[in-house]
């Protein structure tokens, strides 16, 4: 049986994966999404800005007051935020809810995981293994999140694979490849929550 520490880095790595996945993908579907829905030029940078303008947020607040409100309560809270962007690309609300819900699930448009999540990944790691091996077990956990995101960039056909193999309109295919995302966030937050409390600071204060 694996000791917290192997099984917490396990579990960290293989969400870092999925979550880097699900932003390597919607980082080259999102702008060709919202232009097939009709929104301008203008419609589709506030969206992606908003939603960059939410992870910002969250990585401050994630630094102010994550060691204190518990590192795996604040690991479930931003996946399972990250899964509204899903829901709100997928029924397409009008622009300004649109913009409200990628604010708040922190939509990722650029298709590198820079997440409130990954920043407090790294800072976890550290506090699991020995000094020694710190720079060896952060270089494995970026490569998981790079790899990640290569594959969900490929990923990024699905779309059209859904449109001819269920005969389906393009936005309907793209919908369903958003509801896949949202079912990636839900898979990380199931990740995280089976983390011991090795991850939480023993002494916030």
């Amino acid at each position: 049986m694996m000791s917290h520490p192997t099984r917490d880095l396990a579990l960290i790595n293989a969400a870092a994966f999925l979550r880097s996945f699900g932003v390597g993908m919607m980082g080259v579907l999102l702008g060709i999404y919202l232009f097939r829905t009709g929104l301008t030029s203008f419609g589709i940078g506030l969206v992606v800005a908003v939603g960059l303008a939410g992870v910002a947020l969250a990585t401050v607040l994630l630094s102010l007051i994550a060691d204190r409100a518990g590192r795996r309560f604040f690991f479930l809270v931003l996946s399972l935020l990250s899964g509204l962007a899903g829901i709100a690309l997928a029924i397409s609300p009008s622009l300004p809810v649109l913009a409200i819900l990628a604010f708040v699930g922190m939509l990722n448009g650029t298709g590198t995981d820079r997440s409130a999540a990954s920043a407090l990944d790294q800072a976890v790691i550290p506090g699991l293994v020995s000094d020694t091996k710190r720079t060896w077990n952060l270089a494995w956990y970026n490569l998981f999140v790079d790899g990640g995101g290569a594959l969900g960039a490929m990923a990024a056909a699905l779309p059209i694979l859904l449109q001819r193999q269920l005969s389906v309109s393009v936005l309907r295919s793209y919908r369903l490849v958003f509801f896949g995302y949202l079912g990636l966030c839900l898979a990380v937050a199931t990740l995280y929550s089976f983390l011991s409390p090795a991850v939480e600071v023993a002494n916030p204060s």
